[in-house]
């Protein structure tokens, strides 16, 4: 791997264990719609075969293989009530102290994230971490989701001729980086990379 000049992160399972918010919040839509129940190992499935970087798409997805059907936007409507009203507030933040203030002293740091960049910001604020970042990169602030590599673009213009490495969790995440032209290193058990880390606070030591 390249020497990296500048790194970005994605948010959810990377800065963020999303398994008791997102992941959650999946489980709780799909009850709500569906009357059924399903595991956090059914999600990983789906995360897993890529396609699936958005949330309300895969509760729909879901909600659809279990034999009901609903319209995206009701979907979206009924995950944001249940996220923003219980779920949000049990998200944990993953870099132990002082990790990304180190890291912020030697490289540009930005986000490229599948969630919206207000959404984004708000996890940002309630953790302190705003000023680590260089830039947030949402889901609406580009043309295609990922795996379509366009936030990566957007950053490579802002550091022509930089090494970039990506820090990701899905197959998704390692598809854009690929598309991009840049470094990946994939963090968590399920990040299937073969360069790999098994949490962010490792990531010094992998940089060393």
């Amino acid at each position: 791997m390249v020497k990296p000049e500048v790194l970005v992160f994605d948010m959810d399972g990377v800065l963020v264990d999303v398994r008791a918010s997102y992941r959650d919040c999946i489980i709780a839509t799909v009850e709500e719609i569906t009357g059924k129940t399903i595991t956090h190992e059914q999600i990983q499935q789906y995360k897993n075969r890529g396609g699936f970087n958005n949330d309300w798409l895969l509760s729909q997805t879901i909600c659809r293989d279990l034999g009901v059907d609903r319209e995206y936007q009701q979907v979206v409507a009924q995950f944001n009530d249940l996220f923003f009203g219980t779920y949000m507030e049990r998200e944990k933040w993953l870099p132990g102290e002082g990790l990304l203030s180190r890291l912020a002293a030697r490289y540009p740091m930005y986000i490229f994230t599948g969630r919206l960049n207000e959404e984004a910001q708000m996890t940002l604020r309630r953790f302190a971490a705003v000023a680590h970042f260089a830039g947030v990169i949402g889901d609406d602030n580009v043309a295609r989701s990922k795996p379509d590599p366009d936030g990566l673009h957007q950053i490579q213009k802002l550091h022509p001729e930089r090494a970039i490495l990506y820090l990701g969790d899905t197959v998704d995440d390692a598809a854009s980086a690929n598309a991009a032209g840049v470094s990946f290193l994939g963090v968590g058990p399920h990040s299937g990379s073969l360069s790999m880390i098994s949490e962010i606070n490792e990531l010094e030591s992998y940089l060393a």
